[in-house]
């Protein structure tokens, strides 16, 4: 069973990454992808990377109860905390339940209308079609999304325990600088281009493979998220193990 579903997976995405027939036409689509998959993302991202960045600030204040640790420790280890993991895959875990099910709903609901039949009698490859621009657009747009979550998470963080009285501003900005490594940045992006092409892909995949009527295209976008959710996760220790370790 599930060496079947990765084989279809697998065909699927070598005809999703064929040539466009039309550059014009993919051009469209990765505008209005851009618009459908990002922008709209960004306020949800927003407020939660505000809420999340106060949160694991608050509590690392919170635990360091000791006098021989400097409070310039909880700037460190919220900025460590936020750019390794919190903002990359807890963001994108986020992204793959609204953008996921969304996907997946979307070419389900083709699927089960018959509208992917109609687009194969035209000569429109609809993998290609359907598919290749949710990746791309995916791919370019999740990482401006998790810097900008990167930078809101620190200056909630910063907000936070300094309304608080917890940390002062000049500790939390001593620890955020210290002993900054570029490369954690970079770690940051590849994990979020990564988790990205899952989303969109394992999405694009449940949607596409959809067979029924209306209740199938809920349960297709429900195996969407969770299974996007699970490899997110599974990776997430592969490219933490590559990369880190």
């Amino acid at each position: 069973m599930m060496i079947g579903t990765i084989g279809a997976y697998v065909l699927l995405m070598i005809g999703a990454f064929k040539r466009p027939d039309k550059g014009s036409v993919f051009r469209k689509q990765l505008m209005y992808e851009f618009q459908s998959l990002g922008v709209e993302s960004l306020g949800i991202v927003l407020f939660i990377s505000a809420f999340m960045g106060g949160i694991v600030a608050l509590q690392t204040a919170y635990n360091i109860d000791s006098p021989l640790i400097p409070l310039s420790t909880v700037g460190f280890a919220a900025r460590q905390s936020i750019v390794l993991e919190f903002s990359p895959t807890i963001i994108s875990l986020i992204l793959a339940g609204k953008v996921g099910s969304r996907i997946a709903s979307e070419i389900g609901t083709m699927r089960v209308t018959e509208q992917i039949d109609v687009l194969k009698v035209m000569g429109i490859n609809p993998a290609n079609y359907l598919i290749l621009p949710k990746i791309t657009a995916a791919v370019i747009i999740n990482p401006v999304l998790i810097i900008l979550s990167i930078l809101i998470s620190l200056f909630g963080g910063w907000l936070a325990v300094s309304l608080s009285g917890a940390v002062s501003t000049q500790d939390f900005i001593t620890g955020l600088r210290m002993d900054f490594d570029s490369f954690t940045i970079y770690y940051a992006v590849i994990k979020t281009i990564v988790f990205a092409f899952i989303i969109t892909s394992v999405s694009g995949y449940y949607g596409y493979s959809t067979m029924g009527g209306a209740i199938d295209v809920g349960r297709s976008s429900t195996r969407a998220v969770v299974s996007s959710s699970i490899i997110i996760i599974i990776f997430d220790l592969i490219l933490t193990q590559l990369l880190l370790v």
